[in-house]
């Protein structure tokens, strides 16, 4: 146990650390190539952060165990809105750009509203269980083609005016502090959810609720400390293309591609509160970004309230 604590503080270490280096590779890379940071949040910083959440969910279904992939899609996705973006705008209020409110979260809500369908058997389709199948997998997978083909004509507009700046750091030492970075966000994140998860098996807690608060929370810590350094530097378009790209790779590759590799999942203990919070977490910010553009301060305790009653529910039910 104490191995094990010992083991979680050196992980927060390695996170913070790395976070701090990844933000400041991503946005000079982005000053380098001449391209919005909306996108380099929405691709490098998105996917690298979400790499934890692939990680795990390939080795839980290879595992057999279909709680613990599920418990970290949904808790992540979750997590990224309610807890993290909740964080930023209590840091600082987010200023949202037009093109995010009519495009980028427009097509998270509908991702996280697909998945909440698909999931839905019992009750739209009159099934015998809940599943998610090889085809809903495919059709997940579809509209992350949809998502790339987006960030294609994204990469290919011209850079605003505004965010012309002069690269913090040469492309190569650029490119260099992104892997850097990335690493110790990965190693770290691995070294807090082994640590928090042998710890809590110790403690006797069930495979939903580890999958649901520690391995979420665990591998949703990249993008809780890179947006809360993004925050701090100012930097609100890798800090808003993190949460937006992160939640779009999770919902399709990170429960996709391990469905569409080992078949179809019947989960065994959500609860649909699960599926109520993510829906609702993604409507939240679509309607707090389109009023103002702005996510306040206000609006940001709200999420962090609606976060605590989701997991003092979770743990009560």
């Amino acid at each position: 146990m104490i191995l094990n604590i010992l083991l979680l503080i050196v992980g927060f270490v390695l996170l913070i650390k790395g976070a701090d280096l990844f933000v400041d590779g991503a946005s000079s890379t982005a000053q380098n190539f001449k391209v919005s940071k909306l996108l380099i949040g929405l691709t490098i910083v998105a996917f690298g952060t979400s790499a934890p959440e692939l990680a795990v969910s390939l080795q839980s279904l290879a595992k057999g165990s279909t709680d613990m992939l599920l418990g970290n899609v949904i808790g992540s996705n979750i997590l990224n809105i309610l807890l993290i973006l909740g964080v930023a705008a209590v840091i600082k209020p987010i200023k949202i750009k037009d093109n995010t409110v009519r495009k980028e979260l427009p097509l998270c809500m509908l991702i996280s509203t697909l998945l909440v369908v698909l999931f839905l058997d019992v009750k739209l389709a009159e099934g015998s269980v809940n599943q998610i199948t090889r085809s809903d997998a495919f059709v997940i997978l579809l509209f992350f083609t949809i998502f790339i083909y987006y960030l294609v004509t994204l990469a290919t507009q011209k850079k605003e005016n505004n965010e012309e700046e002069k690269p913090q750091f040469k492309l190569g030492t650029s490119l260099l502090l992104v892997v850097i970075g990335l690493a110790g966000i990965i190693l770290g994140s691995n070294m807090v959810v082994n640590n928090a998860q042998g710890i809590a098996l110790k403690v006797g807690l069930s495979e939903r609720i580890i999958a649901l608060t520690i391995i979420a929370f665990g591998t949703s810590l990249p993008e809780l400390v890179t947006t809360i350094v993004s925050s701090k530097k100012g930097e609100q378009d890798l800090l808003l293309g993190n949460i937006i790209g992160s939640n779009i790779f999770n919902a399709c590759v990170v429960l996709g591609i391990p469905v569409a590799i080992f078949g179809t999942i019947t989960p065994q203990s959500f609860s649909y509160i699960d599926l109520i919070s993510l829906i609702l977490s993604a409507f939240l910010l679509f309607v707090f970004a389109k009023t103002k553009r702005t996510i306040t301060k206000t609006e940001g305790w709200l999420l962090l309230t609606i976060f605590i009653i989701y997991y003092t529910l979770v743990f009560i039910i």
